[in-house]
C-alpha cells in the first residue's frame, strides 16, 4: 500500500482551518482495535535495550562490593589502597556524575541519531568503561572508568524505556517497560552476588568489573541488528527531515520486524495511521526549546519531572543505605555480611518488580501508584516512629523497611520510568525525557549527599518521618495530575492525556 504524504497531509489539515475535524472523522480512535504481534517479535526489541539497564544495576551491586576489596591492604593487589573517604565516595559516585553527563548529552543528540544509535553508543560506553575500570593503574585511571561508564548508564536510562516505548504493542507496553526496571534489579542482585565471590580473592574489584564485559558486547550486536524505531522515523518524515517515501518504507519494514508474521499484511496501513495520528497531533511542526515548557509539553514535563523527583526524595536511596544497620539491630544472623543483607534485599525487589510486571497491564498505572505510595508512608512513619519510639521492638524497623521496599518496587520503581517514556509528545520525547533522566540522577546526588548531614542533624528518626511526609504530598500530586495511560496508544497518550 503506497503513501502519498502531500495527499495524506491535505486530507489530515489542519482543524483550524477547516480541514476534517476530530468530530467528523477522529484520526484518534475512542477504541482502538488490539495491535497484532508475535510473542517471539516482540521479545528482541525489549530484550537488547534492557541489557542496558542490566549493566546499570551490575554496576550499583558490584562496586559496593568494589569499594571494600579496593581498600584492603591484603586483597586489593595495589598500592594506593589507603583511600580517603572522599576517595572512596568519588569512586560511588563516579558513575553517578557520568549518568548526569550522559543525560545532558543525550537531549541534545537524541533526536538526531535516534534511539537505536543511542544505545549501540552506550554499549560501547559500558564496555570502554568496564575495561578501563578493570585495568586501571592509579586512582585518575580509575575515575576515569567509573565516569565512562556512567556515561553509558545516562544514555541508556534515556534511550531504553524509550525504544522498548516505540516499539512495543500498546497492550503489552506497560509490561515490557516494567521487565526493563526488573532487569535492573537482576542487575544489582548480579552486581552483589558475582562481588561477593571475589570480593575474597586478590584484585579482586578488577575481577568484579571484568566478569560483565560480555554483556555491553552483546547488547551493540543486538542494538545493531535491530531496526531504528518506526515512530523516530516517521516523526523525520513528517518534518522533512529525508525523503518521505524512503523513511516511509523504512518504517514499514521495522514495524513488521518489530511484529513479526502476524503484521505482515497490515504494517503499511498501520504506518499510514500513525503518521495521521502524528499530524493530527501537530507532530509535523518543527520542535523548539521553548515548547518544553508551554501547553501539552509543559503537563508532560511536570508529570514526568514530578514522578521522578518524588522517586528520589520519598527516601529511596536514603533507606536502602540504612538497610544494613536496620537489619543488624533486628540481630539476624546474616546482618552481620552487608553483601548477604544487600542480596536479600535485591531478591525482594526483585520479586516485587516481578508481581508489577505481572499487574501493571491489567490494573493501571494509579492504582499501581496510590496503593505502593500509600504503603511508602505507612512504611515511613513506622521507620521513624522505631527511631524516636519503639528502638527495644527491631520487629518494627524490619516490617518497615520490608513493607518500603515492596512498595517501592510496585509503585515509583517502575512506573515512574515507564510514564516518562510515554507521556511526551514525540517531537519532544527526546528532550524531555533528557530533562527527566538529569533531574532524577540530579535528585539521587541530593539526596544521597544530604542524607548524612542531615541525619546528624535532626536524627533519623525524624528523617524518615520527614520522607512520609513528603510521601504524602506525592499522593496529591499522583491523584490530581498523573493520568492513567493503561491500553493507550503513544499518540492516543498525547491526545486524551495532555
Amino acid at each position: 500500500m503506497g503513501f502519498d504524504s502531500e495527499r495524506q497531509f491535505e486530507q489530515i489539515g489542519d482543524s483550524s482551518s477547516g480541514g476534517i475535524s476530530a468530530e467528523k472523522e477522529p484520526l484518534i480512535k475512542e477504541n482502538h482495535s488490539p495491535e497484532n504481534y508475535s510473542v517471539l517479535a516482540a521479545i528482541p526489541p525489549f530484550l537488547f535495550p534492557a541489557l542496558g539497564a542490566l549493566l546499570f544495576g551490575y554496576e550499583i551491586g558490584a562496586t559496593s562490593c568494589a569499594t571494600i576489596s579496593i581498600k584492603s591492604p591484603t586483597l586489593s593487589g595495589i598500592s594506593w589502597y589507603d583511600l580517603s573517604s572522599v576517595d572512596v565516595g568519588i569512586i560511588t559516585s563516579g558513575s553517578l556524575y557520568g549518568a548526569l553527563i550522559g543525560s545532558a548529552v543525550a537531549f541534545s543528540v537524541a533526536d538526531i541519531i535516534g534511539r537505536r544509535k543511542e544505545l549501540i553508543l552506550a554499549a560501547f560506553l559500558y564496555l570502554v568503561g568496564a575495561i578501563v575500570t578493570a585495568v586501571a593503574p592509579v586512582f585518575s585511571v580509575l575515575i576515569i572508568g567509573r565516569v565512562t561508564y556512567g556515561i553509558g548508564i545516562g544514555l541508556t536510562m534515556h534511550a531504553a524505556p524509550m525504544y522498548i516505548a516505540e516499539t512495543a504493542p500498546s497492550q503489552i507496553r506497560g509490561r515490557m517497560i516494567s521487565l526493563k526496571e526488573f532487569s535492573t534489579v537482576l542487575g544489582m542482585v548480579g552486581g552483589y552476588g558475582i562481588g561477593s565471590l571475589w570480593v575474597t580473592v586478590i584484585s579482586g574489584w578488577r575481577y568484579m568489573y571484568a566478569t560483565i564485559l560480555p554483556v555491553p558486547v552483546i547488547m551493540g550486536i543486538g542494538m545493531f541488528w535491530l531496526p531504528a524505531s518506526p515512530r523516530w522515523l516517521l516523526l523525520r518524515a513528517l518534518q522533512g527531515k529525508s525523503n518521505v517515501e524512503n523513511l516511509q518504507q523504512a518504517a514499514i519494514r521495522s514495524l513488521r520486524r518489530l511484529r513479526g508474521p502476524a503484521i505482515a499484511d497490515s504494517a503499511a496501513e498501520q504506518v499510514n495511521e500513525i503518521l495521521a495520528d502524528l499530524a493530527f497531533v501537530g507532530e509535523d511542526k518543527e520542535a523548539t526549546f521553548g515548547e518544553l515548557f508551554r501547553g501539552k509539553c509543559l503537563k508532560a514535563l511536570t508529570i514526568a519531572g514530578g514522578l521522578v523527583l518524588f522517586q528520589q526524595i520519598t527516601g529511596q536511596p536514603s533507606v536502602l543505605y540504612y538497610a544494613p544497620s536496620i537489619l543488624q539491630t533486628a540481630g539476624f544472623s546474616a546482618a552481620a555480611d552487608a553483601t548477604r543483607i544487600s542480596i536479600l534485599l535485591g531478591l525482594l525487589k526483585l520479586v516485587m518488580t516481578g508481581v508489577s510486571v505481572i499487574v501493571i497491564d491489567r490494573l493501571g498505572r494509579r492504582p499501581l501508584l496510590l496503593g505502593g505510595v500509600s504503603g511508602m508512608v505507612i512504611s515511613l512513619f513506622l521507620l521513624g516512629s522505631y527511631y524516636i519510639f519503639y528502638n527495644n521492638v527491631p520487629a518494627v524497623a524490619v516490617a518497615a523497611l520490608l513493607l518500603y521496599v515492596g512498595c517501592y518496587q510496585l509503585s515509583f520503581g517502575p512506573i515512574g520510568w515507564l510514564m516518562i517514556s510515554e507521556i511526551f509528545p514525540l517531537k519532544l520525547r527526546g528532550r524531555g525525557i533528557s530533562l527527566a533522566v538529569l533531574i532524577n540522577f540530579g535528585a539521587n546526588a541530593l539526596v544521597t549527599f544530604a542524607f548524612s548531614p542531615l541525619k546528624d542533624l535532626l536524627g533519623a528518626g525524624v528523617l524518615f518521618c520527614g520522607f512520609g511526609v513528603i510521601c504524602v504530598l506525592s499522593l496529591f500530586f499522583i491523584y490530581f495530575i498523573v493520568p492513567e495511560t493503561k491500553g493507550l496508544t503513544l499518540e492516543e497518550i498525547e491526545a486524551k492525556c495532555l
